[in-house]
């Protein structure tokens, strides 16, 4: 008996029990909850309840074009119209990725946005984004969009010392542009920048109380969105975090106390402190509908989060693939190496050494069942079968493995580690008598798979080699 006075009997099992309904290797791991979770501000329950959750169109919305351009030299059009294509092609026909948008300074940002929309996807939508300045409303109206982003920061650091202002002249000159846009018949999104350091009751829910109320004066496809931007990363996800940094309670106010609905807000974060991702995950769990995201993190800074991470959630969290073609991301990840975005190597998804061991009790169990040490089926998922780097910690295991998925062996025809024992020697060699210190390539593996097994080699050659 333990000290909380309970036993816990070993239940013996003829059979294994790989918890399936949670890790069902076809789809990456489901996230599953066990009852409505609870946090409390004012005295009041901030419940998210699990179920409302399934029944919200929770989605993705992509700044790379925007936020993501900030961190880098500038796309060309080309290039833009590429992965624009392809973010189409990733989020699918239910609109997963339901928006991007655009720069509308230049006239290669105003010639790209039609390119892109001259190939007629109907998702993402395309919006733009301007300063909070009524006359580059004209950029908008004449660019034919329907919503736009506009910069409203609302903490004293850029209220005061930015914009050299005080409160009440920031929050009359925000709601002018408002009501320019509104007569031009755009749907404003205003980015509450820096509202993670915000005064929230002093500045933030009063003039998100005036959007509300300037919104319920125009026709609902107008009325403002609110998008809560944590520009400096210090958005917390913890239970009992204090405003203006826990992010349950930031929703919960607009979304509560201020009537904004679910799905007209959205949340936007930064990397400074390593908590973008499960950032932009509390905020859907807590209501709000929209993750505003760049391909795979790129942005400002630390960046923002990552786009591909956010797909994967998605998944977990709807439990279905909801006609995302998750191989897009394997394939923008390539295309955006190719025009020089540097990804790391051990980058999630997409990293070309994400999903390869060097270990070698690792390969053993990769030999025997790929799902002891795959994360989820990220051949079929994202075109990547599971690999192995061969170094001195490889062993013969490892070495058999990379034998199997290097010539695309299957069944009965893949090959154990006692046939691999020569050139699982070989590998030794080059460590213990050849002082070699970096992972054996796969053409050095090549020609020695050619030289050692040479049947197998015949036999197999055209598959992959």
């Amino acid at each position: 008996m333990n000290k909380a006075g309970k036993t816990h009997p070993l239940v013996d099992a003829a059979e294994p029990n790989l918890l399936e309904e949670t890790f069902d290797y076809s789809l990456p791991p489901l996230i599953r909850f066990d009852g409505p979770v609870v946090e409390y501000i004012d005295g009041r329950a901030v419940e998210f309840d699990p179920k409302a959750l399934s029944r919200r169109d929770i989605h993705i919305t992509d700044t790379t074009f925007r936020d993501g351009q900030q961190a880098r030299p500038p796309y060309t059009s080309d290039q833009m119209v590429h992965i624009y294509d392809l973010l189409a092609r990733l989020g699918g026909p239910n609109g997963v990725v339901r928006q991007t948008e655009f720069f509308l300074y230049t006239k290669n940002d105003r010639r790209t946005l039609d390119r892109c929309r001259e190939l007629g996807h109907t998702y993402p939508e395309c919006t733009g984004w301007i300063r909070a300045e009524k006359g580059d409303f004209r950029l908008v109206k004449q660019a034919g969009l329907t919503e736009t982003g506009m910069l409203t920061s609302c903490s004293d650091y850029h209220i005061f010392y930015k914009l050299k202002s005080d409160r009440k002249r920031i929050m009359d000159k925000y709601c002018e542009v408002v009501d320019a846009a509104f007569e031009a018949g755009v749907r404003p999104r205003c980015h509450l920048e820096d509202v993670t350091r915000a005064d929230i009751n002093g500045f933030v829910l009063p003039f998100v109380d005036r959007l509300m109320e300037m919104s319920r004066q125009v026709p609902e496809p107008l009325s403002a969105k609110v998008r809560l931007c944590d520009t400096m990363g210090f958005g917390v996800s913890y239970p009992g975090a204090e405003l203006p940094r826990s992010i349950p309670k930031l929703i919960y106010k607009l979304n509560r106390e201020c009537g904004v609905p679910s799905e007209r807000l959205e949340w936007h974060g930064h990397n400074d402190f390593h908590k973008v991702h499960v950032n932009g995950g509390t905020a859907w769990l807590y209501g709000c509908d929209a993750v505003n995201t760049t391909l795979f993190g790129f942005g400002e800074r630390t960046g923002n989060p990552p786009l591909e991470g956010a797909i994967i959630e998605y998944i977990a969290l709807k439990g279905d693939l909801c006609g995302i073609d998750t191989r897009a991301i394997t394939e923008l990840a390539d295309y955006m190496r190719s025009i020089g975005l540097p990804i790391p190597e051990h980058y999630p998804f997409v990293g070309k050494a994400f999903n390869t061991t060097r270990a070698g009790i690792h390969a053993g169990g990769l030999r025997q069942d790929e799902r002891i040490y795959n994360i989820f089926d990220t051949a079929a998922l994202l075109g990547r079968p599971p690999r192995v780097a061969i170094t001195d910690k490889s062993g013969a295991d490892g070495v058999a493995l990379w034998v199997n998925e290097y010539l695309g062996l299957e069944g009965e025809g893949r090959v154990n580690k006692i046939k691999v024992h020569a050139l699982a020697r070989w590998v030794m060699d080059q460590y213990e008598h050849e002082g070699r210190l970096t992972a054996i390539s796969d053409e050095e593996l090549q020609a020695k798979v050619k030289e050692l097994l040479p049947d197998l080699w015949e036999q197999h050659k055209g598959k992959k080699a």
